[in-house]
């Protein structure tokens, strides 16, 4: 993602545009890879953020959050994915975890599809969360 541009909505459009020659119109992608925030945010979509409603555009700015406006890959391209990869690691997302974990679509990481995901999260995170071995949590 080119977040350096002093425009970072062109930035958007144009990270928008290599994505459709890479990856097709709409682009897939084969495997995205994400993290999971103490708060349910995941790829920069935040809670509270208006940028979690877009529908139809697979890059976006966000509004300001850490003192900081993010591009980031919208619900509709992270959905499209054929893989998901969660890495979870540290005691402070053991609850997000859990709530990530049941589909809770409260929190931003919940609206990601879960079929096609793995998840990969340390002891600290998975805390006393209890899991079925074969539901795709390493």
């Amino acid at each position: 993602m080119p977040v350096e541009c002093s425009d970072l909505e062109a930035a958007c459009a144009q990270y928008a545009r290599t994505l459709q020659t890479i990856a097709g119109s709409p682009p897939v992608l084969d495997l995205v890879h994400l993290g999971l925030g103490p708060d349910g945010h995941t790829a920069s979509l935040v809670p509270g953020d208006p940028v979690q409603n877009i529908k139809d555009v697979d890059v976006a700015l966000t509004g300001l959050y850490q003192g900081r406006r993010r591009m980031t890959l919208t619900f509709p391209i992270l959905n499209r994915s054929r893989y998901l990869l969660w890495l979870v690691t540290g005691s402070d997302k053991a609850a997000t975890l859990a709530r990530l974990y049941a589909g809770d679509t409260s929190i931003p990481a919940g609206r990601i599809r879960r079929d096609s995901a793995l998840i990969v999260a340390d002891r600290a995170a998975v805390g006393q969360l209890q899991i079925d071995s074969q539901a795709g949590v390493a």
